[in-house]
Parts: structure tokens; sequence; C-alpha cells
């Protein structure tokens, strides 16, 4: 049996002309190293997360007895100001930064932090700042990223104090959610940095944790991917270009860096692999990956299983939406009858009661506010069509204008425990003002 490993580092087809993992071949090979858990962090973008979830239940249809823990992350651009778009300043110096979602908030923040890169920060990539980081870090886990980040970067400039602050800062904001990362796929920039990582990392009591830069699935793919990264730049492939030139070899055995991805390493390597890689640092490293992916809860059926998704409402006085409606129908049977008889209070409770159980509270006010609105501003409305007629709630708050119980319509034709479709309201507006209605509803 494979020893146990997590890739926490992983570009898919959805890292444009960049990355060559297909994301329904992973967990397969996954599971042929021995893996219980994978994540994707593609550049800049989490457009391959809900295929990710689809390839994930697709395989644990199949393979039930074995379970991979899917995580969704995403290594994504910084700069210092987003907001400083200035092509006179060349080449643009941009960071990369693996954030990866702990839970259900993460996967929330996450959205956030990606798309205020593209709505706020785009400029040639989608770009973020710290404060955007600092204001959405909550659920999230850091690790700093490759050789390009803003971590390596510093040190490579020479620059150790700068490095220091960077790890002080987000250690400070993320705490033992943070940590810094060691590759090593024989560059020779890799190689100069790893001992400095693993020092600046103990002084400041920040654990490390050893990734690959994960984009093929297997060695004999890096074809695949040089390709991709031809048709990105508009150059040529020749046979000579893409095998490893060895006057590129360094003394000290590492690859000058001049070539994109000068070396064949960027794939899914297994445990074993791993550890021949980082030879001489333990197992803490490798064991990390573990530690965090058993820190990431698995979230993908929370956010993209299949659910109804209605809007909540927001009540006047901060009463839940369940009180709110009670008390709306409780007055509004009060103006709707000259006597509130016991058989109309039963009903009338019966029906609240089948509403709370099915959770339809927020639908029933939903409609109300925008019924009570066109009414308001003098937009004709119908008296209301189909099944819901026979809701004597619906008929107190003004949803519906028929009195249920002087015709004998019954409420279960709407809603009843049993019922597995949703129930729906069918009201007409004046087809004059009708947009106005609509346009309410989106505002509000």
């Amino acid at each position: 049996m494979p020893k146990d490993f997590a890739h926490l580092h992983l570009h898919t087809e959805f890292s444009l002309l960049d990355g060559a993992i297909r994301i329904k071949k992973l967990f397969s090979r996954c599971k042929e190293l021995g893996m219980s858990a994978v994540a994707i962090t593609d550049h800049g973008n989490m457009y391959g997360a809900m295929t990710f979830y689809e390839a994930y239940k697709k395989f644990h249809d199949k393979n039930p007895d074995y379970a991979i823990k899917p995580i969704i992350g995403c290594e994504i651009y910084t700069v210092e100001d987003r907001f400083v778009k200035d092509s006179r300043l060349g080449k643009e110096k941009r960071n990369h930064l693996i954030l990866l979602c702990k839970n259900v908030q993460g996967y929330h923040n996450l959205v956030k932090i990606c798309s205020a890169g593209f709505t706020e920060g785009f400029y040639y990539k989608p770009r973020v700042d710290f404060s955007v980081i600092e204001k959405y870090h909550e659920g999230l886990i850091c690790l700093s990223a490759c050789v390009a980040g803003e971590l390596p970067q510093a040190i490579l400039s020479g620059d150790l104090k700068k490095a220091d602050g960077v790890v002080k800062r987000f250690k400070k904001l993320f705490g033992d959610d943070y940590f810094v990362e060691i590759q090593d796929h024989g560059l020779k920039s890799q190689k100069t940095v790893l001992p400095y990582l693993i020092s600046i990392a103990k002084e400041n009591n920040v654990k490390i944790v050893a990734t690959n830069d994960c984009h093929y699935l297997e060695k004999k793919d890096a074809i695949t991917q040089k390709i991709l990264q031809c048709i990105s730049f508009g150059t040529q492939l020749s046979s000579e270009e893409f095998s490893q030139d060895k006057s590129l070899i360094n003394d000290d055995g590492g690859i000058d860096d001049d070539s994109y991805f000068p070396t064949d390493e960027f794939y899914l390597k297994s445990r074993e692999e791993m550890e021949a890689t980082f030879q001489g640092l333990g197992d803490e490293p490798l064991d990390n990956t573990l530690l965090i992916a058993s820190r990431c809860e698995d979230i993908c059926a929370d956010v993209f299983g299949k659910r109804e998704l209605y809007p909540l409402y927001k009540t006047p006085d901060g009463s839940s939406s369940m009180d709110y409606l009670r008390r709306l129908t409780m007055e509004g049977l009060k103006k709707k009858f000259d006597v509130v008889t016991d058989e109309i209070l039963q009903r009338a409770n019966y029906e609240l009661s089948i509403i709370q159980i099915k959770n339809f509270p927020d639908y029933f006010l939903v409609v109300w506010d925008y019924i009570n609105y066109a009414e308001s501003v003098g937009i004709p409305v119908g008296p209301g069509r189909g099944s819901g007629a026979g809701s004597l709630v619906a008929y107190a708050i003004g949803i519906t204008k028929i009195n249920p119980l002087q015709f004998d319509l019954y409420f279960e034709r709407f809603l009843n425990p049993e019922r597995v479709s949703n129930p729906d309201f069918d009201i007409d507006f004046c087809v004059d003002r009708r947009e106005e209605v609509i346009d309410y509803v989106r505002n509000k």
C-alpha cells in the first residue's frame, strides 16, 4: 500500500494554456498513488471548482470504499496595490499565493477574493493586494507558494529582512493556518531559497510544507504542457528545445531558470518520489500536507449539491421570518373577518405549522412584499390563481383575494408535508406596469 500524501499545489486545464491536468482523470490517479486528499489551485480563478466536484462525485460513486477529500483552492496573483494599472511601469511584478478552503465560509471568502481580482484589480491578470486578503481571510489556509511567491522573491533579491517581514505579516493574519511552502523541481532558484525558507520558518515558529507544482498528471505528459506554453507565448517547439539541456545544470545540481518549465518534474508525484526529492528533511514537511488536509472540511456537497436557494426576507423589526409571518397573519385575519372564530384560528395555525415544517416562511414574505409594493404604488394586481388560493394564510396577508373557507378550498393542494415539488403562487400584474414590480424585486 503506497504511503499517503496530499498534493496542495495543482493546476488543471482551467489554468488556461498553463495547466495540463484533466480533472476527470485526477481522482483515479490519486487512488493509484494511495492518496486521501487533493487540492485544486488554478491560477487566479476558480473556474474548475464545479467540474472538480462533479469528477469527485463520479469517482466516489464508482469507488464508495475509497475516500479522497476534494479541497478547493486558488493560486492568486498578489501586488502591492491592486488599483495601480500603469503600463509605464514596464513588466509588472506579480507574486503568487496559495489559498485553500477550510470550510464553507472560506469558500465564500475565496470567491470574493477572486472576484475582487477581476472586478477591481485586473491588469493582464486578476490581481489582489493584502487588504483584500486581510478582509476575507477567515476560513482559509495560506501557503507561501512557489518561487514566484512574495517570500521566495524577497530571498532571491537578497532582502532577508523583507522576507522575515512577509512571514510575520501572514503569520499574524492566519496564525497556525499559515505555512511556508518548499518545492524542488531541480531549479537553481528553488535550491537557493530552500535553506532560507526553512530557517525563516523555524525562527517564526511556522510549519513548512512540501509541495510539487503540479501542471501535468504524469511525467510523460511534460510534452503536452510544453505545447500549451508554446501556444500561450506564440513560440514553436522542437525536439531539441524540449529535451533538457545539460548545459543548464549548475555545479550545485540546479537548473538555470531561463526556460519557463526547464525540467519535467512538474507532475503528480507519489509520496515515495516526494521523499526522494526532500531527503534529509524528515517526514514532517510531507506529513504537514495531511495535517492541512485534515483541517479542510469536505465542502463540495454543501457548496455544489443540488438544493433550492430561496432569498431570505429581512424583517423590519429583526424578528424571525416565521414570527413575522405569524404576526402578519393574525393581524390580517382581524381585518378580513368580523369575528375570528376558533375554526379560523385552527386552520391558520395548521397552515403556519406546515409552512414552518416545509421551511417556506421567507417565500410567503417575499411574495407578500412585492404584492404589497405593487398595490402601494397603484399597480393593479390580480386575485391570485391556482392552488395558492386554498391558503388562508395567503388570504390573510393579502397575497390572494379569495376566502378559501367560503369556497371549501383545500390548503393541502398547495402545500402539505408529503409534497415533493415546491409550491408557487400564480400572480398577475398590470401588463403596462409589471416591469416596475420586476425592477423592485431585482433591486431589493
